[in-house]
């Protein structure tokens, strides 16, 4: 039976190891940067190379940064007293997108997850206290994800935190806008029916 080429197989591999990557999708990758010009593939594995050696986290807010301090902390017109607590920056990026909040953040990097082995020490909750304590923050919305894990990481931060004199809140979660009631799970409509409110 005849084969991809050694060289093209480990290319292979390599991009199947990419989150949501599957065989077929890393081999549809492979074969279309092996079309690519050379130029285009050096381009390619010189951005590779270049964000994982000068990509770090923000040292307030811990989301991904080349500098000392990410955009958002580093822009003054923001709100530091209100900080939205996400579990990735991805989250952060989200909530970005609407452009309707104009708070700062905090990254956890994961939930609390006991059946990964993912403990509140594992995560950025220590640095969340100690921005607590060090700066004047009156509001903190827990953005965790809508999750087993994420739900139960904001109840452990909600815990945490009321022993601080701030205002804590979650955000609402339920049925997407145009969507359809017959195709929502049930905790989704649960947590519908928890944020209702009047017309």
């Amino acid at each position: 039976m005849i084969s991809y080429p050694k060289s093209v197989k480990d290319l292979i591999d390599q991009l199947s190891k990419l989150p949501g990557i599957g065989q077929k999708t890393a081999q549809r990758l492979a074969l279309h940067i092996i079309n690519m010009s050379q130029a285009e593939v050096k381009a390619m594995a010189g951005a590779l190379v270049d964000a994982k050696a000068n990509t770090h986290y923000c040292k307030r807010c811990y989301n991904l940064t080349d500098e000392e301090y990410c955009g958002i902390c580093k822009n003054s017109k923001r709100d530091f007293t209100t900080v939205c607590v996400v579990d990735s920056p991805r989250d952060l990026m989200a909530i970005e997108r609407t452009r309707e909040y104009h708070g700062v953040y905090h990254v956890l990097h994961g939930s609390i997850s006991p059946l990964d082995d993912i403990g509140p020490d594992d995560i950025k909750i220590k640095e969340l206290l100690t921005r607590i304590g060090s700066e004047s923050i009156q509001e903190i919305i827990l953005a965790n994800s809508p999750t087993i894990e994420g739900e139960s990481t904001a109840v452990y931060l909600s815990k945490l935190l009321s022993s601080f004199d701030l205002k804590v809140t979650r955000i609402a979660h339920g049925v997407p806008v145009g969507g359809d009631l017959e195709y929502a799970d049930e905790i989704t409509l649960v947590k519908a029916m928890e944020s209702r409110h009047p017309l």
